[in-house]
């Protein structure tokens, strides 16, 4: 059983594309808060916004424009996927049920969050290293802290990033997201 285990352990190793072989984000597949497995194609067709989160954080209260956002978008075609971190200050829960628990009771998050995920460093998962080295100068460079945002068109596309600081109903945010909408 353990050689079973192993072999699709390695296999879906394999059959995750790195930074390097990836063209977009839908070349991506992740596991979700739950353990289940999500090809990010499914979201083709969709504007997306990426967000490292961490529920122990200043930036925490972000959760809820976030939530806010997603409801009042999801209809026009916007989802936003939450990958909680500890990358920063260990600022996130050990583990993905208390993550859960808490985006739940204190924010009522109902877009897709995801795995307890490495964002930067040596154990960098493959769609950060791929967000994070984008062509435009403009994206590249490490995640600073947690809740950076990255916006990507229908097409898989990064278009935009943007640091903590910038909340996400920010113009600047409105105005990418209704743009790349009305496409």
């Amino acid at each position: 059983m353990k050689v079973i285990v192993t072999l699709f352990t390695v296999l879906a190793f394999m059959a995750t594309p790195t930074s390097d072989t990836a063209n977009n984000l839908h070349d991506f597949s992740v596991q979700d808060i739950r353990g289940n497995e999500v090809d990010l194609s499914a979201y083709a067709g969709q504007v997306v916004m990426v967000v490292n989160t961490a529920s122990k954080c200043g930036f925490t209260g972000q959760y809820e424009d976030l939530q806010s956002l997603y409801s009042e978008y999801k209809d026009r075609g916007l989802v936003i996927l939450g990958f909680p971190s500890g990358n920063f200050a260990g600022q996130e829960f050990e583990s993905e049920e208390e993550v859960a628990q808490f985006c739940q009771a204190n924010y009522g998050v109902e877009f897709p969050m995801f795995s307890i995920t490495e964002v930067k460093g040596s154990q960098q998962h493959p769609l950060f290293s791929y967000l994070t080295s984008a062509e435009n100068q403009d994206f590249t460079g490490d995640i600073n802290w947690n809740f950076e945002k990255f916006i990507v068109d229908k097409d898989g596309e990064l278009v935009r990033r943007f640091r903590s600081r910038t909340t996400p109903k920010s113009d600047e945010i409105l105005q990418t997201l209704e743009t790349l909408l009305a496409q």
